[in-house]
């Protein structure tokens, strides 16, 4: 599903319990300096990841000052984010100019430690090539190095390198529990291009070799994945970044399916198998 970018006033855009990425929560919000932001999600864990501006988190008397670093979008410095416990009272409040601020969730039902992840938590990763049209740059927020800390939940942000070319390929999918094949993990985008009126596509097909569904995708769009085969692709001359949450049912390791078809793209595709790895 294709949620078309608006002014959701601060308002969760994949609120709990959503009839297609149930095990996923969304929500964007946007401050000014000295404004204050407070939520509380039963039965989900979150992470706060400022896109732009910088702000202080309190968790149930637990403060994590100055969180974020990135002024003009995305692509300006190094994401950091705070790991907030399921139902716990947060406190956001701007302390730059202005923020826009990421709250990504994942179902779970375990109460955790809130603890903040700086640039030297982030777990990176780069791989394809530009020959395969598949170069792409990954950084793990809430990855693989912090399993024994979070729950379901894992957050990312990936990034074309260079203008143009694919990402999520080859078509792969996650939408059934069926270990050590495949699990259950609801996902959810946001994007954002550079220049931000550049814009793609992002591809669903339910089954193989059978004709699937298309979205064009532009600066702000929200894309909720419940099944199926999902590549995407950023048009030529434009960057794409996307703000990714992953939410699993039973496990918080992501076992990727890849699609039979376009399976043996693998054995053509730089470092893809690493990347694969730092997912589980």
């Amino acid at each position: 599903m294709h949620i078309a970018p608006h002014d959701n006033q601060n308002k969760p855009i994949v609120d709990v319990d959503n009839p297609l990425v149930p095990l996923n929560y969304f929500n964007i919000v946007k401050l000014r300096k000295g404004d204050a932001f407070e939520y509380c999600v039963p039965g989900y864990e979150t992470c706060i990841v400022p896109a732009t501006g910088t702000v202080d988190v309190e968790i149930e008397g637990v403060r994590f000052e100055a969180l974020g670093n990135r002024t003009v979008d995305v692509w300006d410095g190094e994401p950091e984010g705070v790991y907030v416990p399921v139902g716990a009272k947060v406190t956001i409040v701007c302390t730059s100019d202005e923020t826009e601020t990421f709250i990504a969730g994942a179902k779970y039902d375990k109460v955790l430690e809130p603890f903040d992840v700086r640039g030297d938590g982030i777990d990176r990763v780069q791989y394809g090539s530009d020959d395969t049209k598949t170069h792409r740059k990954i950084k793990h927020i809430l990855g693989a190095n912090h399993h024994d800390k979070v729950g379901r939940l894992l957050v990312s942000e990936l990034f074309t390198v260079g203008q143009g070319g694919w990402s999520g390929f080859p078509s792969h999918k996650h939408d059934t529990d069926r270990l050590p094949v495949e699990t259950r993990h609801d996902e959810t985008y946001n994007f954002r291009f550079k220049p931000n009126y550049g814009s793609g596509v992002q591809m669903l097909q339910r089954e193989d070799n059978k004709p699937g569904d298309a979205y064009h995708i532009m600066d702000g769009s929200t894309i909720c994945l419940d099944k199926g085969y999902h590549p995407c692709a950023v048009l030529p001359g434009y960057e794409m970044y996307y703000f990714t949450i992953l939410g699993g049912l039973s496990q918080r390791s992501l076992v990727q399916y890849f699609q039979p078809t376009h399976a043996a793209q693998l054995e053509t595709i730089p470092g893809i198998k690493d990347m694969i790895a730092k997912f589980k």
